[in-house]
Formats: structure tokens, C-alpha cells, sequence
């Protein structure tokens, strides 16, 4: 998997994303994370346009930095997930706590 980071104002990361997120990537996204969610009012979007494969290890490295980021007084949103990511954020009930988008551009507005 490969992760790119993008700042943008005011103090919002994008974090795009592209190959498979398993338990062979997920320590390097939960690494990238981890430094995002340590600032203050963290705001950050995850680009799953990329991905093509999301396994559990890697919803729960979102799942984490999300709530991380809720207790900073910050955010983490989901952009652009493919039909199979939505569906299965869906059928784990995530899509009623995290908030998911359209794309980067969609999540950056709000």
C-alpha cells in the first residue's frame, strides 16, 4: 500500500491511499495516523478511492484514528470508498459514526 499526505488549510491532512489495506499494511497507515491525530483539533481525510482491498485490521485503524481524532476536538472522514467498502462499513454500523463522502473535495467542505 502506498500513503501520501497532502496539508491543507486550515490544519487539514488528506491522506490518500492506494493498493491493499490488511494486516500487512495497516501498522503503516496506523503510523501515518498516528502523527495526524496528535495535533491539536486534528482534521483529517482518508482518500479510499485508491484501495482495492480493506480488511479488518485496516477498519480498525480507521475506526481508532477517528475516534482519536473526536477526542482531540478534530474529525476523520472517509472519502470516495468503493461499493464493497461502503457496504461493508455499513453492515458493521460505522457509517452511523464516521462520516463518509462522495470525495476529497465533498469532505473538505463541510
Amino acid at each position: 500500500m502506498q500513503v501520501s499526505v497532502a496539508h491543507h488549510p486550515p490544519n487539514t491532512a488528506v491522506l490518500t491511499l492506494r493498493g491493499s489495506l490488511d494486516i500487512d499494511t495497516a501498522p503503516s497507515l496506523k503510523a501515518n495516523l498516528g502523527r495526524l491525530v496528535e495535533r491539536p483539533a486534528p482534521r483529517i481525510v482518508v482518500d479510499l478511492s485508491g484501495l482495492d482491498f480493506c480488511d479488518s485490521m485496516g477498519i480498525g485503524v480507521l475506526v481508532t484514528a477517528h475516534g482519536r481524532a473526536t477526542e482531540r476536538g478534530g474529525w476523520v472522514r472517509l472519502a470516495a470508498p468503493s461499493g464493497f467498502l461502503r457496504r461493508l462499513l455499513d453492515t458493521l454500523g460505522l457509517t452511523d459514526h464516521m462520516s463518509l463522502h462522495t470525495d476529497v473535495a465533498a469532505a473538505l467542505k463541510e
